[in-house]
């Protein structure tokens, strides 16, 4: 079997063959047909919902910043490189399989998105939400879910809107949280290590608030000599002229 025929299978065949992928994505559809008032809040988001993710990375930052784990800091700052790097790898997916968009073989359907001349399989939207969602559960579990549901969410808009067939989308989320988490894991001793260098240059602000340690000086290092009393000598005392009481 071919390259191009596993990543055929994976998208799910012929989109009209009639097979399952299309026809969970009619399926949708028509729930979309039957939710006219759902169809403005999902069109934006998923137009806009980019603008989320964008937040959730800036707060995912700023928890690694407060927390002052250089490893979660790293993470924080892969995120961004991670999901760029599984767009990149998406581009080269997607000359394997040239799967149309839905709206292209399937002419009646409703569609409330705009229309694009781009491959459907991988769904870019997809990959940068699942890439964004697995780079955050490194840095925070909670944070991570949160990305994670807005994933989801982002998958399921691209189906409804009748832009993309649910594999597309599927492996996409899949994808991205995989570049994301595995290339963090090969990574993530130099990126910890660099964290740690730069947190000692001006750059300090932007990675922890912890504050900066003053290396301990000499004088703590050397352990504390008791001083030495004075001797007071009784000849001292008894010297004439000075009001001693000796006896002649």
């Amino acid at each position: 079997m071919t390259p191009t025929s596993v990543l055929a299978v994976v998208a799910g065949g012929d989109p009209g063959s009639g097979g399952l992928n299309q026809r969970l994505f009619l399926d949708m559809n028509d729930f979309a047909r039957r939710t006219p008032w759902l169809h403005t809040p999902v069109y934006l988001y998923a137009t806009y919902g980019v603008l989320l993710f964008g937040a959730l990375l800036v707060t995912g930052w700023e928890q690694a910043r407060s927390d002052g784990d250089p490893a979660k800091m790293a993470a924080a700052l892969w995120a961004p490189t991670g999901t760029l790097l599984a767009l990149a790898l998406t581009q080269a997916a997607t000359r394997f399989v040239a799967q149309p968009h839905p709206y292209t073989t399937l002419p009646h359907i409703l569609v409330l998105g705009d229309r694009d001349s781009a491959p459907s399989f991988l769904s870019d939207h997809a990959i940068m939400a699942g890439a964004v969602a697995g780079a955050l559960f490194l840095v925070n579990r909670k944070l991570g879910l949160i990305a994670a549901a807005a994933a989801a969410a982002m998958a399921v808009s691209a189906v409804y809107n009748g832009a993309h067939y649910p594999n597309d989308v599927a492996a996409g989320l899949i994808l991205g949280a995989v570049v994301a988490m595995v290339g963090y894991a090969l990574l993530e001793d130099l990126l910890t290590h660099l964290v740690r260098r730069l947190a000692t240059t001006r750059l300090r602000p932007l990675l922890t608030i912890a504050p900066v340690t003053p290396p301990p000086t000499a004088a703590h290092d050397r352990p504390a000599v008791p001083r030495p009393r004075r001797a007071r000598t009784q000849a001292g005392k008894d010297q004439p002229g000075d009001g001693g009481t000796g006896t002649p």
